[in-house]
């Protein structure tokens, strides 16, 4: 049977996740993988989860099982207004919605904002998920341009004067795929340039409680709150498998988009949900969290050292202080996906730099290095044979 002439035309813009395949090559034996953009299994709490069992079984028993709200587990909403006012967010638990994994308010935002054609702004690199959930609702984008300390507020003014923007998108703390981080000052003239243009911004923040050095940044919602779409994760400070997401909206679109989830999957996980709200109520995260830092935190410092001790001349890391990446900037003419097959040969995979670009033409000379999944060592050895295969592929 023939089947493509069922597909409907949107799905022409539906890609095959970039590194998901990459993953599929760093799958076999002997390949250092630098590339995946997953926490490691180390960092998930698993001598919490008996107890999180028990004292859901005990305290919710078959209401753990139930359809529930398609807003989400009361319980969860409350710890989770409670979350977000210590990142100085107000938010009622009313005013805070649970999602399954932030991945999915995104494809729900695609669904619910984006007519074929709308423009959206978004930094240059940006979070290929990003791209992915709103690529099928065919919207064109908008480069804004970065530089270390990740968007430029005087881009993002001159875009929205320019162009009829219908949503702005960024990562600004701890940025994937840069890893770098926006510093109050711009934070606080982009709230003023989204308020003075009557604009919406989807702040993500699914890394902001991964910092290894300096102080915490506000999030852009606490500096324009009727502006900000806020979204963030437990999956990078508990366990992505459970898919818990959640976010705070202002009040017209939270309820279309509850409105858009009941039309997905009705509700997330009540069991999943149950399991995150005992671990929030019983402060695990506060416990557990600092585990996660004193985790990563060395193997982010090994891969920035190896990387600065042995690239050759002409490669560049941009500075980060917390996150799960690191961005490097090769030399002038670097082609990133031929560096990438010669690394693989030497055995070692990262993602090359392009595929975070909404413009194909961009990135080629640039690469992403994950340090969640690998110790210390392990880096080392990884960034010894990327400097090998860079030396070889320039002679």
């Amino acid at each position: 049977m023939e089947y493509q002439s069922f597909l409907a035309d949107r799905t022409r813009l539906m890609q095959t996740n970039a590194i998901r395949e990459i993953l599929k090559v760093v799958s076999k034996p002997g390949i250092i993988s630098l590339a995946g953009g997953i926490p490691s299994p180390q960092s998930f709490p698993m001598d919490l989860f008996k107890v999180l069992v028990e004292k859901v079984m005990t305290k919710y028993q078959s209401r753990a099982f139930q359809y529930d709200l398609t807003e989400g587990f009361v319980p969860l909403r409350e710890q989770v207004s409670i979350l977000l006012s210590r990142r100085g967010i107000i938010a009622s638990p009313e005013e805070v919605n649970i999602t399954s994994g932030s991945q999915g308010l995104l494809d729900a935002m695609g669904k619910l904002l984006i007519n074929k054609g709308d423009k959206i702004a978004m930094e240059s690199p940006t979070y290929l998920g990003a791209i992915s959930a709103f690529n099928p609702y065919e919207p064109e984008y908008v480069a804004m341009e970065t530089d270390d300390l990740g968007l430029i507020p005087e881009s993002l003014d001159e875009t929205l004067a320019k162009y009829s923007i219908k949503l702005i998108y960024l990562v600004p703390t701890f940025q994937n795929p840069t890893g770098r981080t926006l510093p109050l000052e711009r934070r606080e003239k982009i709230a003023a340039i989204i308020q003075k243009h009557n604009a919406l911004l989807v702040e993500d923040d699914p890394y902001s409680s991964l910092r290894y050095q300096g102080e915490p940044v506000p999030a852009i919602k606490t500096l324009a709150p009727e502006n900000v779409i806020y979204l963030s994760t437990l999956s990078k400070v508990f366990a992505p498998g459970l898919r818990i997401g959640f976010y705070a909206a202002p009040a017209f679109l939270r309820q279309w988009l509850v409105l858009v989830k009941q039309g997905v999957d009705l509700h997330t996980s009540t069991f999943n949900q149950a399991l995150a709200a005992e671990y929030l109520e019983g402060q695990y995260l506060d416990t557990h969290l600092p585990k996660i830092i004193d985790l990563y935190r060395p193997r982010q410092k090994a891969m920035q050292v190896a990387l600065e001790k042995m690239m050759p001349q002409g490669y560049v890391c941009t500075p980060s202080q917390g996150g799960m990446f690191l961005w490097v900037t090769g030399p002038e003419g670097l082609d990133d996906l031929a560096l990438y097959e010669k690394a693989v040969e030497n055995g070692v995979a990262f993602v090359p730099g392009r595929f975070f670009y909404t413009d194909p033409l961009q990135g080629k000379g640039t690469m992403r290095l994950n340090y969640t999944m690998a110790d210390e060592a392990t880096i080392e050895t990884g960034v010894e044979k990327l400097a090998r295969a860079a030396g070889q592929l320039t002679g």
